[in-house]
């Protein structure tokens, strides 16, 4: 971020340069050409003969002259113009690293459907982003095998949303309607928010449509229990149908919000039924990417100074921790508070008969032949009655 804005302050620079330029050079043209205009006017009055006589031709010279100043100072003017571009360039070499290479482990593109697997995640991506033409290069180009039933579901995903952003209920209701069973298990309220937007939409149509709304509004019978605030609202709304909601106590159901809340609410349980994530699995790669170099970068310089890069090579892990914030958090974490490490697969939390929690190499290390004392209370018990736990 810190680079990001010592190169924006070059950029304001230069655009606060290039407007003060701008209007001192268009000032200055316009008085020259103000300026040669009325010598011509006054020439062309003030002489009527072919040739000009000596007071003419030396009007003329300084007429010249003043005009190469003029064009010469433009000139360097522009050149110092350049000079300031130059130094938005040099500000960017300086605060950006463009060799990303030293912090790129090679090995974990190695290996058998490795590259494979790159090519569906992006292949994915570009599905959940409506690219379909993309898409279907890339399957083509990267010779992958997707099948036409995983392309589906992204397929209807798209179309749903753009209709809901051109404001078209019908196709995201048509689909809660198919899936209602399996949204109510999971406790969507996705359906009573479309039939709440569907009910408003009848009502801005005027008192000609009241009796329309009122027959829709049996919709809501099923979200009676779990919506009655917002039916009871939606219910009042009815009696300013003819005088007009704009200018009622329920204006704030107009609100511009909804509809965009509507394409969120969608794409979570839709994603959720789908069995996919919320979020492109690409997009959040690179996010946290972008998060996590600055840090790799500073610190790959500090151990390449102090000579020890070897550190990071010989380990399965970053040697710095980094936050990625809570939004990148999927799992739950569990940090050995013996060794203090962060658990894994070859090392996972094991659970003592006392109900104490620790980490398998932990165990290990405590252990003294087949007995093992938990180094939080005095229980002591044999390292086969641990129980691996998972979170």
């Amino acid at each position: 971020m810190d680079a990001c804005l010592a190169v924006e302050r070059e950029v304001e620079k230069v655009l606060s340069k290039f407007g003060s330029i701008d209007d001192h050079t268009t000032n200055t043209l316009d008085e020259l050409i103000s300026y040669v205009q009325g010598l011509k006017e006054e020439l062309v009055q003030n002489h009527s003969e072919t040739e000009l006589g000596t007071t003419q031709s030396l009007i003329i010279a300084q007429c010249s002259k003043k005009i190469k100043d003029i064009v010469s100072r433009v000139s360097t003017e522009h050149k110092d113009l350049h000079s300031s571009v130059s130094k938005v360039g040099k500000a960017v070499d300086r605060n950006f690293v463009s060799d990303f290479g030293a912090v790129v482990n090679e090995q974990a593109l190695k290996g058998e459907g490795k590259h494979q697997l790159i090519n569906e995640v992006i292949c994915e991506h570009f599905l959940r982003q409506g690219m379909l033409d993309i898409a279907e290069q890339l399957i083509q180009d990267g010779s992958l095998e997707l099948d036409e039933c995983k392309k589906e579901p992204f397929l209807e995903l798209h179309r749903i949303l753009g209709a809901l952003k051109c404001r078209d209920l019908e196709p995201a209701l048509e689909w809660t309607h198919m899936n209602r069973n399996r949204l109510k298990a999971q406790s969507s309220s996705l359906e009573f928010k479309l039939h709440r937007l569907k009910f408003i939409d009848l009502l801005l149509q005027g008192p000609e449509r009241q009796n329309e709304a009122l027959i829709y509004a049996r919709n809501f019978a099923p979200f009676a229990h779990s919506h009655t605030r917002e039916v009871q609202v939606l219910m009042g709304s009815l009696l300013y149908t003819r005088q007009g909601i704009q200018a009622s106590p329920y204006s704030h159901l107009l609100d511009p919000i909804h509809w965009e809340e509507i394409c969120d609410v969608f794409t979570r349980d839709a994603c959720s039924l789908l069995g996919l994530s919320v979020e492109s699995p690409l997009s959040v790669c690179v996010r946290a990417g972008c998060t996590a170099l600055p840090p790799l970068l500073n610190i790959k310089q500090v151990m390449q100074q102090r000579q020890c890069t070897g550190v990071w090579s010989a380990k399965d892990e970053l040697p710095v921790e980094i936050d990625l914030g809570q939004e990148c958090r999927y799992h739950s974490i569990f940090a050995c508070p013996i060794l203090r490490q962060q658990s894994t697969e070859a090392n996972p939390p094991v659970r003592l008969v006392c109900g104490h929690v620790i980490s398998k190499d932990a165990l290990s290390k405590l252990a003294n032949g087949s007995k093992v004392k938990c180094p939080y209370c005095p229980m002591e018990q044999n390292s086969s009655e641990a129980k691996q736990i998972y979170f």
